[in-house]
This record gives C-alpha cells, sequence and structure tokens, in this order.
C-alpha cells in the first residue's frame, strides 16, 4: 500500500478547529462543529485573507472552493450570510466559511483567490442583492433582462411582482404585473368528505335514494338493502350425481348435522406404488 487510507473527515473537526484558532486569530470570530461540519464565523473585512490562510497553510490546506452559498435573516441587523464551502484534498475535509452584511455593506470578492468565484459571487449577487467588492463582471446570471428584486430574500412573494407572456397585440413578449384571479373566488376549505354548510342548485335531487347500486347520499341505515336477508349457509342440492345431490358417500342425505363430503371418492382410481395411477 503506498498512502495510508485517508482519515474520517468527522475525525479531523476538533484538529481542524485547533488549527483555524492558531493561525487566523482575531479574524476568526466564532468555531463550531455542527452536523459533522466545521463551521468558521469571520470578520467581513478580513474575509480575503481568512481564505487565503485557509488554502496555503500547512495542516489546513483548503486548496478548493466548492461553493458560495447565500441565507437571509430578515429579523437580523445584517441579515445575509455567505457561506464559502471549501475542500481540502489532502486531508480529505471540508469547512464552511460564514460572513454576515446586509444590503448596502459589500462583501470583498475572493476571484483573485479563485477565478470560479466570478460566476458565484453574481448568483449571490442576483438572488440575494448582495454586493461583492472587486468583482467586475457583477451581473444577474439566473434572472431575464430588467427582473425586479431578488426572488430568494425571504420578503419577496413566491408568486414574483411581474408575470410573462406572448402579447398577440404587441407581436412580443410582454410584462406585466400579477393577476392572481383566485382573490376573486371565494374557497371553501372544508373536508371534502364533508362537503360545505350551504346548498347549491341540484342538491335536493340527492335528497333520495337512487336505484340499487346507484350513488346516494343517504347513510346505509336509511336505505333498505335489497338482499338484507340472510344467505343459507349450505348449498342447495343438485338434480343428479350422488355428490351433487348432496349425499355422503355412505348415502345419507345431507342435513345441517351431516354435511356432504368435500371430495367424492372415485373408485376408479386405484393408487400403485411408484407406478402413478390406474384410471
Amino acid at each position: 500500500m503506498r498512502s495510508p487510507a485517508p482519515a474520517y473527515a468527522v475525525d479531523l473537526n476538533d484538529a481542524t478547529i485547533e488549527a483555524a484558532r492558531a493561525a487566523l486569530g482575531p479574524a476568526l470570530l466564532d468555531a463550531r462543529a455542527r452536523v459533522g461540519e466545521v463551521q468558521l464565523f469571520v470578520a467581513r473585512d478580513s474575509l480575503t485573507e481568512t481564505l487565503r490562510t485557509l488554502r496555503d497553510t500547512p495542516g489546513l490546506a483548503y486548496q478548493q472552493l466548492m461553493e458560495i452559498a447565500g441565507v437571509d435573516w430578515p429579523e437580523r441587523p445584517e441579515r445575509f450570510e455567505c457561506v464559502y464551502c471549501l475542500l481540502s484534498l489532502t486531508r480529505n475535509h471540508r469547512v464552511q466559511v460564514h460572513v454576515s452584511t446586509d444590503e448596502a455593506t459589500p462583501v470583498p470578492s475572493v476571484t483573485a483567490l479563485w477565478p470560479v468565484a466570478g460566476w458565484l459571487e453574481r448568483e449571490i449577487y442576483d438572488l440575494y442583492g448582495v454586493l461583492f467588492e472587486g468583482n467586475r463582471d457583477l451581473r444577474r446570471i439566473l434572472t431575464d433582462y430588467g427582473f425586479s428584486g431578488h426572488p430568494l430574500r425571504k420578503d419577496f412573494p413566491l408568486t414574483g411582482y411581474t408575470e410573462v407572456r406572448y402579447s398577440e397585440e404587441h407581436k412580443r413578449v410582454v410584462y406585466e404585473p400579477v393577476r392572481l384571479s383566485q382573490d376573486l373566488r371565494s374557497f371553501d376549505f372544508m373536508s371534502p368528505w364533508e362537503g360545505p354548510a350551504y346548498q347549491l342548485p341540484g342538491d335536493e335531487k340527492a335528497a333520495l335514494p337512487e336505484a340499487k347500486g346507484g350513488y346516494t347520499p343517504a347513510t346505509a341505515d336509511q336505505v333498505a338493502k335489497a338482499d338484507a336477508a340472510r344467505t343459507p349457509s349450505i348449498a342447495p342440492a343438485g338434480t343428479d350425481g350422488r355428490y351433487a345431490a348432496g349425499r355422503t358417500p355412505a348415502g345419507n342425505d345431507a342435513t345441517p348435522g351431516n354435511q356432504p363430503s368435500e371430495k367424492p371418492v372415485d373408485p376408479d382410481v386405484i393408487p400403485s406404488k411408484g407406478q402413478g395411477q390406474n384410471q
């Protein structure tokens, strides 16, 4: 074996937190291990230097930026969080770096460390409205041209502000304010099995039971069943044949106390040892 098996990632959490505290110093605001992963909360102004330290320091060596995720906490003074997900290939370990900001304060761009961050920062800007200082191409990347607002903010309506459709009158795609036709209707959210309290036209026809087998809103106690009589437990006797007539092999007639045999005895079937049956 050329190299030992990689250590389990969860076994490196405590050592990673201690190494991060020693390497980052006052730039590290908090460090915790949660749900099996290390979370580092750092100051916004020192974000670029913090990520460079995590990338280049021996014992940490988080070479790859895998993702930048956005989180919206409307109740906080700095409502937005940018979460940088880093991966160390040599240590087989991941870490999350959290930095917070508000709607007006930009976050330092990390495109100088990882050029791929340009696309990820554009996505956070498009969906949350977070600004990144140093990103030379901070444009929308997922929404359409002229889109108003940022759709992943918690206060952004799920229906949006505008809707898109093709207008035959203008012969082009037009943007219009969202119109919810459901607002003009009244809905009844009662159980469909109980039905509404009010009566609709035609409901009076359902008061009378229909033909047998048809649908009726009446209960089982209100409708007399056509086959209410109990079915006999003994099958009626046949017209010919000893078994079909309901007689036992001994010739006795079938009575409630003397049931017919379940299988007739055929005297023509004679079993023989090892040679099947001779019929």
